[in-house]
């Protein structure tokens, strides 16, 4: 069992950056793959961001390829996702997902076991 918690949202202008980060309780976090999604208002949940267990590999949906950076540091139990250049249609409610996992990394939100509160970010134009 894992708890996921984000943090690290809030209101900011086109073109600028956020770091969001999902602190993850439990042991055993270098067991688990790592994902964020995003969901916009009346929108379906989707991938933005992947992760593999030790951190060497990962996966960007194409329309943030590029401008966001997926991270994590084990020893923290902690993953990250760095957001520059961001736009008005970055805007949703950006969760963290945790797959158990030391083999891939995983686009479909149906193969993640924990999920995060999520946390609001906004992008104004």
């Amino acid at each position: 069992q894992v708890q996921l918690v984000e943090s690290g949202g809030g209101l900011v202008q086109a073109g600028g950056s956020l770091r969001l980060s999902c602190a993850a309780s439990g042991r055993s976090f270098s067991s688990y793959a790592m994902g964020w999604f995003r969901q916009a208002p009346g929108k379906e949940r989707e991938f933005v961001a992947g992760i593999n267990w030790s951190g060497d590999r990962s996966l960007y949906a194409d329309s943030v390829k590029g401008r966001f950076t997926i991270s994590r540091d084990n020893a923290k139990n902690t993953v990250y996702l760095q957001m520059n250049s961001l736009k008005p249609e970055d805007t949703a409610v950006y969760y963290c997902a945790a797959k158990v996992s030391r083999v891939a990394i995983f686009r479909s939100a149906r193969e993640y076991d924990y999920w995060g509160q999520g946390t609001q970010v906004t992008v104004s134009s």
